[in-house]
């Protein structure tokens, strides 16, 4: 199977979330100022989602940028990390609505981390299905950013049930830890003639 057909599944799965995100911002009723005070939390959420899914739309667009070809192991793997993106506007819905509380920060924080852990897996298979001369294993060599993700999350997700402000803070770091787009795929897919 070519690599085409998992990329426009993957940006169309994309799409929708965040078109359903933005489906559950509520028009206020009224026209002053006042009445969106209220929604400053859940536009907080949202915009905050926004970044992630865009980081992992941009990330997930270079990793399978230097795909040959698609296993049946990674079509899973991808539907894996579809699966806790997708997840994406229930939390930060329900997270944004009850104003950053303990719980829905929390599992804010485990989606996540889930969907850390299942972009990890995905990359692994591609590594190991390029051999040695994996183009992906050179880029992402010392992959800081991916390592410390993760354990950020897990960190504010415990943290969620004592300072919920520092676990929002922690899941705003990581967002601009990535933000920056990160030029390694292109940079050795270019160095190949890719």
């Amino acid at each position: 199977m070519g690599k085409s057909r998992l990329e426009a599944f993957s940006d169309g799965v994309i799409a929708i979330i965040i078109t359903i995100m933005v489906l559950e911002l509520k028009i206020p009723h009224g026209e002053g100022v006042d009445v969106l005070i209220p929604l400053v939390p859940v536009f907080f959420s949202y915009v905050l989602s926004f970044i992630y899914l865009g980081i992992y739309w941009n990330n997930h667009h270079h990793m399978l940028h230097t795909l040959r070809t698609v296993t049946g192991p990674m079509l899973w793997a991808n539907l894996h990390l579809l699966f806790w993106l997708s997840l994406i506007p229930f939390a930060t819905g329900w997270m944004g609505e009850n104003h950053f509380a303990a719980l829905p920060s929390a599992l804010y924080g485990v989606v996540l981390f889930m969907a850390a852990v299942a972009y990890f897996i995905l990359q692994r298979l591609i590594i190991a299905s390029q051999g040695h001369d994996s183009i992906l294993k050179k880029a992402v060599a010392d992959d800081w950013k991916g390592k410390l993700s993760p354990l950020i999350y897990a960190t504010a997700v415990v943290l969620a049930f004592w300072v919920e402000w520092f676990s929002l803070a922690l899941y705003v770091l990581v967002a601009i830890i990535w933000l920056v787009p990160d030029r390694r795929i292109e940079k050795v897919l270019g160095s190949h003639g890719v």
